[in-house]
């Protein structure tokens, strides 16, 4: 795991400083898609459930990538069937460490190759969320309903190298997104995504070479 240098900001308070680099440092290329799973709701929910029956609480570990572009930092994001936006990231395996599971993901959605897992730094966790029930919202907090959480999804910081190759899935698209857009874009990112500007403004953010 990767310190992070601290710097004073003009209030006197400790900020963790944090290095992006130009999105123009880095290639993207495509390769085959990635199957899913075409499902109703109703089919999905008892699915959720019998997999919660044998395995208990889903945890899932996403990404947060950050890059610069016109002078701005703006997140990396996953786009299916043009309307489902997405952190990088999945579903832990059974017994699978947080760090290592997200680098499987990683992998599996951004390099050539699944064993190409040693390229992202992960950092911290900057972010947990709840689901009570299979089909309700996430909350940041763990719900007071009484009921044992179903599911959990922790939001780590990866800092990206200088420059390096992403080969993304054809089925979907990776986008960059400007953090302003995401500020108060519930109905468009859902309440993790557009929550990230606030996790990270405890960071100074120092965008390299732009």
């Amino acid at each position: 795991m990767e310190i992070m240098n601290g710097r004073l900001n003009n209030g006197g308070n400790l900020n963790l400083v944090f290095d992006i680099y130009p999105l123009s440092n880095y290639y993207f290329s495509s390769k085959p898609g990635v199957s899913s799973k075409e499902e109703t709701l109703g089919d999905r929910a008892r699915r959720l459930k019998s997999n919660y029956d044998v395995h208990g609480m889903r945890t899932y570990v996403e990404a947060v990538i950050l890059v610069e572009l016109f002078k701005h930092p703006h997140l990396l994001l996953l786009q299916a069937k043009n309307c489902i936006y997405k952190l990088p990231g999945g579903r832990l395996r059974p017994g699978e460490s947080d760090v290592d599971g997200l680098k499987r993901k990683l992998s599996t959605k951004l390099s050539a190759d699944e064993t190409q897992c040693q390229w992202e730094v992960v950092g911290e966790c900057i972010g947990t969320w709840w689901k009570s029930d299979f089909e309700t919202l996430p909350f940041p907090y763990l719900p007071s309903s009484g009921n044992n959480p179903k599911e959990c999804t922790k939001l780590y910081l990866v800092k990206l190298p200088s420059s390096r190759d992403f080969v993304v899935p054809k089925n979907l698209k990776l986008l960059a997104v400007p953090m302003c857009q995401l500020h108060e874009s519930r109905k468009t990112y859902g309440p993790i995504i557009s929550g990230i500007p606030q996790l990270l403004s405890r960071f100074a953010i120092n965008m390299v070479g732009s």
